[in-house]
């Protein structure tokens, strides 16, 4: 893969690619979801054109992300762009979940992988099982944290990883502590 110049990968235009391609949809496929042309949807991914609100909410809809992905991206210092994220410059990320809250680690989405920062709150907990194409490592940074597996029921410690390939999850959190979570997902699915 050819690295990406810096100053594009902190664009909507790299992130709305990277996500399109991570998904296996053609510029063709998307612009038809969207009653849009190619020119003007590759306009957008190489940041000539900028979609509109209800545009954007279209896109995430054919995409299956949150429409808050594409916001909330903090300028970096040019130096760092696409290569540290700093603390209080973390992409919010995910569905909204409630008791959930999730940040991106990545720069950026432009990569076969994404790194997620997840914060289970105490008694949260996810009811229906979630199934992604995906393969999934989670690494519990503190507290506890039960996750459903299909059937199988596992109670997460801190330090412990769970692999996930596919298979339905659930989780829920009916500690008292918080759990915080360090998820890296192939491909990309925020």
């Amino acid at each position: 893969m050819t690295p990406q110049p810096l100053s594009s990968l902190t664009s909507l235009g790299a992130d709305l690619r990277a996500l399109r391609k991570a998904r296996g949809v053609t510029l063709a496929d998307l612009a038809a979801r969207l009653g849009r042309s190619v020119g003007w949807l590759s306009q957008v991914e190489r940041d000539i054109s900028a979609p509109s609100i209800p545009e954007l909410r279209q896109m995430a809809k054919a995409l299956g992300v949150p429409m808050s992905l594409f916001f909330g991206q903090t300028p970096a210092d040019p130096r760092e762009a696409g290569i540290v994220v700093r603390k209080n410059a973390r992409r919010p990320i995910g569905g909204g979940a409630a008791g959930l809250v999730e940040e991106l680690l990545s720069p950026d989405l432009t990569d076969s992988f994404e790194v997620v920062h997840s914060e289970f709150l105490p008694g949260a907990a996810l009811d229906e099982p979630a199934q992604r194409p995906t393969q999934e490592l989670a690494y519990l940074v503190s507290g506890q944290l039960k996750i459903w597996v299909g059937d199988d029921e596992f109670i997460l410690q801190a330090g412990d990883t769970i692999r996930l390939r596919g298979q339905p999850m659930r989780w829920a959190n009916p500690f008292d502590e918080t759990a915080v979570a360090i998820w890296v997902i192939s491909p990309p699915v925020y």
